[in-house]
């Protein structure tokens, strides 16, 4: 019948339609390789002034990074001024750093390809080349991103937390697409950087309103850290994230976490809670083992950050300022 026909016909048309729409500008690893093709070049000379100049620069890129992509995806929101910025929410007011360096980046990349690469991806290629140069992994970065329109304050106070269980930081990961094994991976991260005293006194003396120090912290850590942060002490003081070995990106921090020698209580949670014992404690055990596993998965884990929710094609805009937008 005639009808049955066009029904059939107008189905198809529907599906391709569809098709249409779920099709979209991947990224890819040679984005800029004719409209800037010294783009890596570029970055990779004003990254290194950085962290010569502060070693703790490339854990602080890193983060900045991370940070970004959890909040709208990989956008640039987090290089936004304004009265939204997500750079004064609970978790980077006085904390995320290293936005004169993504500026320095931005300048220089300007100064040969006006208006073509993005923020976002400048932020992306800037943790690759932290982690490169504190010792770590390499790996080709998909490009192709491009820059938000706004930024997302309320978001930004809801990023994984230090004082969050495994529970809450692995919906934050399954919220963003990411899984358990991403959350242990990119804990590894803390293999580099410092932490501030108000990030883990709390594990000190008086841990989760018990009145004693947290059961799970090597003593002589433990005793360490009393004396370097007492209580109603400078909260802004810093240690290493990752006790014995704190420049080098390496899977020294799972050893630390087997030792009971994790910084941040959300770092130890991942070998000695009790919701380890079936999730996380296994992957921890596996990258103490084998520092190439834990580098493969790493960046497995970064490329796949890299893809929540970019904005391609015609989305978003290319900043020339990246605090700006229209700019």
């Amino acid at each position: 019948m005639h009808w049955s026909r066009d029904l059939k016909g107008l189905i198809r048309l529907i599906i391709f339609f569809m098709v249409f729409l779920a099709v979209r500008p991947q990224l890819t690893t040679d984005f800029y390789s004719k409209s800037c093709p010294n783009l890596l070049q570029i970055v990779r000379t004003e990254v290194i002034k950085a962290v010569k100049a502060e070693t703790r620069m490339a854990a602080s890129l890193l983060r900045l990074h991370f940070h970004d992509c959890f909040v709208n995806g990989c956008d640039a929101s987090i290089l936004l001024d304004g009265t939204d910025s997500e750079k004064f929410s609970l978790a980077n007011n006085n904390s995320a750093r290293g936005y004169e360096v993504i500026d320095s980046i931005k300048t220089a990349v300007e100064n040969q390809c006006s208006g073509v690469v993005s923020c976002a991806d400048i932020l992306t290629i800037a943790a690759r080349d932290s982690v490169v140069l504190s010792g770590g992994p390499t790996w080709k970065v998909p490009l192709g991103r491009r820059d938000g329109f706004v930024a997302n304050q309320s978001a930004s106070n809801n990023l994984p937390s230090p004082f969050d269980g495994i529970d809450q930081i692995s919906q934050k990961f399954s919220n963003v697409g990411l899984n358990i094994s991403d959350v242990v991976a990119l804990s590894g991260a803390h293999t580099i950087g410092l932490a501030k005293c108000s990030l883990f006194n709390n594990r000190l003396f008086n841990f989760s309103q018990t009145g004693s120090p947290d059961p799970t912290m090597d003593p002589e850590m433990l005793s360490d850290l009393q004396s370097f942060c007492p209580v109603n002490g400078d909260g802004n003081k810093m240690t290493s994230l990752d006790r014995n070995s704190t420049d080098l990106f390496d899977n020294h921090y799972f050893n630390n976490l087997i030792n009971n020698k994790g910084l941040l209580s959300s770092d130890q949670a991942l070998y000695s809670s009790s919701e380890a014992q079936s999730t996380t404690k296994s992957i921890v055990e596996s990258y103490n083992k084998s520092p190439t596993l834990f580098f493969s998965d790493f960046v497995n884990s970064m490329i796949r950050m890299g893809n929540i929710s970019p904005l391609t094609g015609s989305n978003g805009e290319i900043r020339k300022n990246c605090r700006t937008v229209g700019s």
